[in-house]
């Protein structure tokens, strides 16, 4: 069918929907998920055509926020300061970890929006999902804290690899968690789930991991 009949409540014909109109809504809507997932706010008319200005306007909205946002990740590295003095190899390994949390976080994020999207999911889903990421991200976080003690033993000794190790697993797991729970907070609180984008998942995840990684190492090496 390319065409469907518009009718009112007395069943009389009052237009019809061709699918090239259809076609269009599909592209719009996708187009806006895509802009929020940037985030930036979506765009009126073609990006070749939009002004500089609006451009700008669209954008630095999110920046802000997530720049105020990773003021807190400073904060707490700032609160580390003798720790990271005391053994400074620790900031050989602070991106990689971070970033790792940021990185599982966003591949849980798209899942799950990509999910709600098609109707695959719903809230109700949310315990399900959680416990099932827990175990995904729990071998993915081994995995990848093996990986990683390889450099830590040749960077920085045994002590340090057993914290990259251990501050891999939560990270990844944390991240994971976080990733594929704020797009269900999200559509809880009736906004769209596309919102719960990768910038944002990564700007927490940089906070908690700067947390959790600091925390380890003064535990674990007693600093």
């Amino acid at each position: 069918m390319v065409t469907i009949p518009a009718v009112n409540q007395q069943n009389q014909l009052v237009g019809v929907v061709h699918v090239e109109d259809i076609l269009d809504v599909m592209q719009k809507e996708a187009t806006e998920d895509f802009h929020k997932m940037a985030p930036v706010t979506s765009l009126e008319t073609s990006l070749k055509d939009v002004s500089i200005f609006t451009l700008y306007r669209k954008r630095i909205a999110w920046l802000v926020v997530l720049v105020f946002m990773n003021v807190f990740s400073g904060a707490g590295i700032a609160h580390f300061e003798d720790v990271i003095e005391s053994t400074i190899a620790l900031v050989f390994f602070l991106p990689l970890l971070v970033d790792s949390g940021g990185n599982a976080g966003s591949q849980a994020s798209t899942l799950m929006i990509r999910a709600m999207a098609v109707g695959d999911i719903k809230l109700k889903d949310w315990l399900k999902l959680f416990t099932k990421e827990i175990s995904v991200s729990l071998c993915l976080g081994l995995t990848m804290g093996i990986a990683v003690s390889i450099i830590g033993i040749f960077r920085g000794g045994f002590d340090i690899a057993v914290v990259i190790s251990l501050t891999m697993v939560l990270i990844v797991m944390v991240g994971s968690l976080i990733g594929m729970s704020l797009p269900f907070i999200f559509r809880k609180m009736r906004l769209d789930p596309a919102t719960a984008s990768a910038p944002l998942i990564t700007s927490v995840s940089d906070i908690v991991g700067v947390l959790i990684y600091f925390s380890i190492a003064s535990w674990y090496l007693d600093l």
